[in-house]
């Protein structure tokens, strides 16, 4: 049976929701036809490395090194926090000196330097010393291809920033809802019911920006969803914490694993204020703004 896009970003939320550790994220890639490898893979979107063919042609047309007798490569440069990239296959995607391309790196070969997130998730930054890339190994890609392949790592970071925003609800419900002050429960003030029905407000905006985003992919509706997803995450971690008080930011509470990881995802894959340049382009070219704002 074939998964859709959309089952992928529910399965996404999901992750975020049950805070999960481990590479979730890079399961968007299978549409790119490259069976990946046994064990876990991370995805690296690179535009800093040095790429050229292993085995250049002689030829009479260009340069030396236009042109290789093979699709193999020697690459060098650096990948910068890759989740999980010191313990996983790291598929790159990056220009190559004949197009876009695709390769696995193994990072026992590389000068990795561990690193995390706020939320002390893996983010390793893997340096690559005129690594050798087989042929067989070397997958080309149209540019179309490379271009979907951003739009899909920024959907998924904004799927998981989704099911993190509606674990902050969850959690902020049943704290309100059980936890009592002057003889009521939180949830009975009306500045909590206020602040409450925000966070929810919030949280179901994200959700519904990303599930729009799943049905048709294209640059506008990923633009959106994680424009949007990475502008609420602010007011999303301030309510839930302030509503859970001091217990909220304690070691052992629930609530730190959704948030810190709303921290970090915030500005992975791009945080707003770069989708949002990117829909501010996509409208001045449009001939027509209120079908772009409409799909």
């Amino acid at each position: 049976m074939t998964t859709t896009l959309a089952t992928r970003v529910a399965a996404l939320c999901e992750a975020g929701r049950l805070a999960g550790p481990g590479p979730f994220a890079e399961t968007v890639l299978g549409h790119l036809g490259v069976v990946l490898p046994e064990g876990p893979s991370a995805v690296a979107l690179a535009d800093g490395l040095t790429l050229a063919y292993a085995h250049p042609a002689v030829t009479r047309v260009g340069p030396v090194g236009t042109s290789g007798e093979d699709a193999a490569l020697r690459v060098s440069g650096t990948l910068p926090r890759v989740p999980y990239g010191a313990t996983s296959t790291v598929l790159v995607l990056t220009e190559g000196p004949g197009g876009p391309v695709l390769f696995p790196v193994d990072p026992a070969r590389t000068t990795a330097v561990p690193g995390t997130n706020l939320a002390g998730e893996p983010r390793d930054t893997l340096h690559l010393h005129d690594y050798a890339v087989a042929a067989d190994d070397v997958h080309p890609l149209t540019p179309a291809e490379l271009a979907e392949a951003g739009l899909r790592a920024a959907l998924a970071r904004a799927a998981l920033i989704a099911g993190a925003a509606e674990r902050c609800v969850e959690l902020t419900v049943r704290h309100t809802t059980t936890r009592a002050q002057f003889g009521r429960p939180l949830s009975h003030f009306q500045a909590v019911k206020q602040e409450e029905a925000r966070l929810i407000e919030e949280s179901a905006l994200v959700r519904a920006a990303v599930d729009a985003a799943a049905h048709e992919l294209s640059l506008v509706g990923v633009a959106a969803a994680k424009a949007q997803a990475s502008a609420s995450v602010a007011e999303i971690a301030r309510i839930a914490h302030q509503l859970h008080g001091a217990i909220g930011f304690t070691e052992l509470s629930e609530l730190r694993f959704a948030t810190t990881r709303l921290w970090s995802w915030r500005d992975e894959d791009g945080d707003e204020s770069y989708w949002t340049a990117l829909l501010g382009r996509a409208a001045l070219a449009a001939d027509d703004v209120w079908a772009l704002l409409a799909v």
